[in-house]
């Protein structure tokens, strides 16, 4: 069960900017348009974005747009987690200190900042070498291990989703106001 519960976890904080952060900014930005645009992105790396002979070109092509479009949202979503893990009683000072350490420790450009601020707010160890299709594949770790990742962490871990949520949404009301108000005097 520890596996899976880390893996549930991996996917809440990864998914914290791809499915939700990123969408919301988008949204903001541009309004629908906009926001259907980048999940049509998202979409298309997500389901062709692996390195198979069927898919290896346009594959590659989907997953590099997707790495462009949310580099910005991903870190973003990053310090609006570790704003969350502070609110909600988090370790907020840890989360900061992992995602400092370890926003790197990932193959995608994106995929660790949140996941490291996660770890950090969590105080857990994810990412690590993994088994692909029977193979194991070698991957650098991400926070340190003061707690064993358990089911209780996959509630804890979409509270720091759903508190980024919220922030995204005050910054993107905010933005829109600001915006409108610019329009109105100009």
């Amino acid at each position: 069960t520890e596996g899976v519960a880390k893996a549930a976890v991996e996917t809440v904080a990864e998914n914290t900017s791809d499915g939700v952060v990123a969408p919301l900014l988008f949204l903001a930005l541009g309004g629908p348009v906009l926001g259907f645009c980048y999940k049509a992105v998202n979409t298309m790396d997500s389901m062709l974005g692996y390195k198979n002979d069927r898919y290896l070109h346009f594959g590659r092509f989907a997953a590099k747009l997707d790495d462009a479009v949310n580099f910005v949202p991903a870190r973003l979503a990053a310090w609006a987690m570790i704003a969350s893990a502070y609110l909600l009683g988090f370790d907020g000072k840890n989360a900061r200190k992992i995602y400092r350490r370890d926003r790197r420790n990932h193959a995608s450009p994106n995929s660790a900042q949140t996941e490291s601020v996660c770890a950090g707010a969590l105080r857990v160890q994810l990412a690590g070498d993994a088994y692909y299709f029977g193979k194991l594949c070698k991957k650098p770790t991400i926070g340190d291990s003061l707690s064993a990742v358990s089911c209780e962490m996959i509630p804890a871990a979409n509270r720091l989703m759903f508190g980024s949520a919220l922030f995204t949404l005050a910054g993107g009301v905010l933005f829109r106001l600001a915006a409108m108000a610019i329009v109105v005097l100009f």
